[in-house]
């Protein structure tokens, strides 16, 4: 059974760092594609960046040069560094999976057919 489950939601004051993780089970990182998403309260959820399983990377222009996604296979995890945190950044973020039928990945919702269960992320001083 196919099942993501994300880690390392939190509190953080703006200007501040959070490390999300994305556990995988039932796959290997080499078959899917990995996407982080993001919904705040009354807006749609959004792309923030995702890896494909060749290790190409696509980030939204929001967080371009803030956050870094990265995978580590033996563990089968992927993860969102976040630095340099907004309040805008505030939000649930969920991990997906997609089965790798591009080569590259994409930031559209509607592709990924895998969702965790989503942890908080919240920005304030």
């Amino acid at each position: 059974q196919l099942q993501l489950v994300e880690s390392g939601g939190g509190l953080v004051q703006p200007g501040g760092s959070l490390r999300l993780s994305c556990a995988a089970s039932g796959f290997t990182l080499d078959d899917m594609h990995i996407g982080w998403f993001r919904q705040a309260p009354g807006k749609e959820r959004e792309g923030v960046s995702c890896l494909s399983s060749g290790g190409s990377v696509n980030y939204a222009d929001s967080v371009k040069g803030r956050f870094t996604i990265s995978r580590d296979n033996a563990k089968n995890t992927v993860y969102l560094q976040m630095n340099k945190l907004k309040p805008e950044d505030a939000a649930i973020y969920y991990c997906a999976a997609v089965s790798r039928i591009s080569v590259v990945c994409v930031l559209n919702s509607a592709r990924y057919a895998y969702w965790g269960q989503g942890t908080q992320v919240t920005v304030s001083s």
